[in-house]
């Protein structure tokens, strides 16, 4: 992401220019656009004409848009966005009021203006624009017939390759399965040079069940030496194998959790996202007055000052509802100032996707909080507050 342009009000109000340069940035460009928010960027409209003898041309023109946006819609596999919106400003070619759609595009400037910029955007738009916090791991996922290839970003899973083919089994006298195996590992391959940057990616994990990482491995190496693919060859110190239940998509979330591999990937943010959910289930299984969950519990236990880590998902700060979002930045900042260390974890990443099946919000615990405590909580909360939860501990 690059910004252009930033106008900051004393109020929080402003408005800020930015381009997305890749399509992890659209992923920002998300988090960052509200209901209710002024956006500007170029649009293409039709124009109808009519001649002087009456008949009508027709012709499409790129105008500079500004919408109030209604919705917002993210393609999580194109990393695209179409933004709703009605026309607030005068437009030769839009009427005031018109709704009109925007597609977001790469490396075309965009301005949001907003009533206000609160502190987990502004860090947002900061980490966006840091160059050095780039995706630096890839996994390939496998299992006899089918393959995923992801590349792990600071924020996001994304699947770039899903291969499916048919083996046959393994049969006397034919050579059907080594075929179909052959053909199924060239696939993999072509994906992974595809779309694996091995100047950027630190780490490539190759998993699967039994041995067929080992295999895919060998033939890996072995098709590299005699095609001199030197982007193999002079990078096949940053290939780890690792065992994984399946070939689905799922099985990265296990495969991330390995010890044998956190030494090779301890440098990523995905990575430590990973260990600290972890410490957090660990903590709920062991010594549950040390790991709370759900929003009730997590500001009681902000209030009391006893917040170590907490964990957010970024889906939280989305809300159309300005007093939920809010809330959820006012936890962010308090628990802050309380000393504790803050994980904003990805609702496309599978961490966050796990915390999001605990309401979205988690804390570790620097003390314990008492049982009788938490039975005032309960007791005091009413039925409203269940919406805002969505799981308690």
């Amino acid at each position: 992401m690059r910004q252009v342009h930033r106008k900051l009000e004393k109020d929080g109000s402003g408005v800020l220019k930015l381009i997305a340069e890749d399509p992890e940035d659209m992923w920002h460009a998300y988090n960052l656009i509200s209901v209710g928010d002024g956006l500007t960027t170029t649009a293409l409209r039709k124009v109808v004409h009519e001649t002087k003898t009456g008949s009508t041309d027709s012709k499409k023109v790129r105008t500079n848009l500004t919408i109030q946006v209604i919705s917002i819609n993210f393609d999580t596999e194109a990393c695209s966005i179409r933004i709703a919106g009605k026309n607030i400003k005068e437009n030769p070619f839009v009427k005031m009021g018109a709704h009109h759609t925007l597609e977001m595009e790469l490396q075309r400037a965009f301005t949001i203006e907003k009533d206000c910029w609160d502190r987990i955007m502004l860090d947002r738009i900061d980490l966006a624009c840091d160059p050095t916090k780039s995706a630096d791991l890839a996994a390939v996922i496998m299992q006899p017939g089918l393959a995923h290839v992801c590349l792990v970003t600071t924020n996001m899973t994304l699947l770039r390759s899903k291969i499916e083919t048919t083996i046959p089994r393994k049969r006397p006298g034919s050579s059907q399965h080594d075929k179909a195996n052959t053909k199924f590992f060239d696939r993999i391959t072509e994906a992974m040079m595809n779309h694996v940057d091995f100047a950027v990616v630190k780490c490539v994990l190759i998993a699967s069940p039994a041995f067929l990482k080992d295999q895919y491995y060998e033939y890996l190496l072995a098709q590299a030496v005699r095609s001199d693919n030197r982007a193999i060859i002079e990078n096949k110190s940053k290939f780890v194998l690792v065992h994984s239940t399946s070939g689905q998509k799922d099985a990265l979330n296990e495969v991330l959790q390995d010890p044998s591999i956190a030494g090779r990937v301890a440098d990523t943010k995905a990575a430590g996202e990973m260990r600290k959910l972890e410490e957090f289930y660990a903590k709920l299984n062991d010594n549950p007055d040390t790991a709370f969950y759900g929003v009730r519990h997590v500001n009681f236990a902000n209030e009391q000052g006893a917040i170590q880590t907490l964990l957010v998902t970024d889906s939280l700060f989305r809300s159309a509802d300005v007093a939920t979002r809010k809330q959820y930045v006012n936890l962010v900042e308090t628990a802050e100032e309380n000393g504790a260390e803050i994980r904003i974890f990805s609702s496309l990443h599978v961490s966050g996707e796990r915390l999001s099946q605990l309401s979205g919000v988690a804390a570790i615990l620097r003390f314990p909080l008492p049982d009788d405590m938490l039975g005032d909580i309960e007791e005091s909360s009413s039925d409203s507050d269940s919406d805002a939860d969505g799981g308690d501990n």
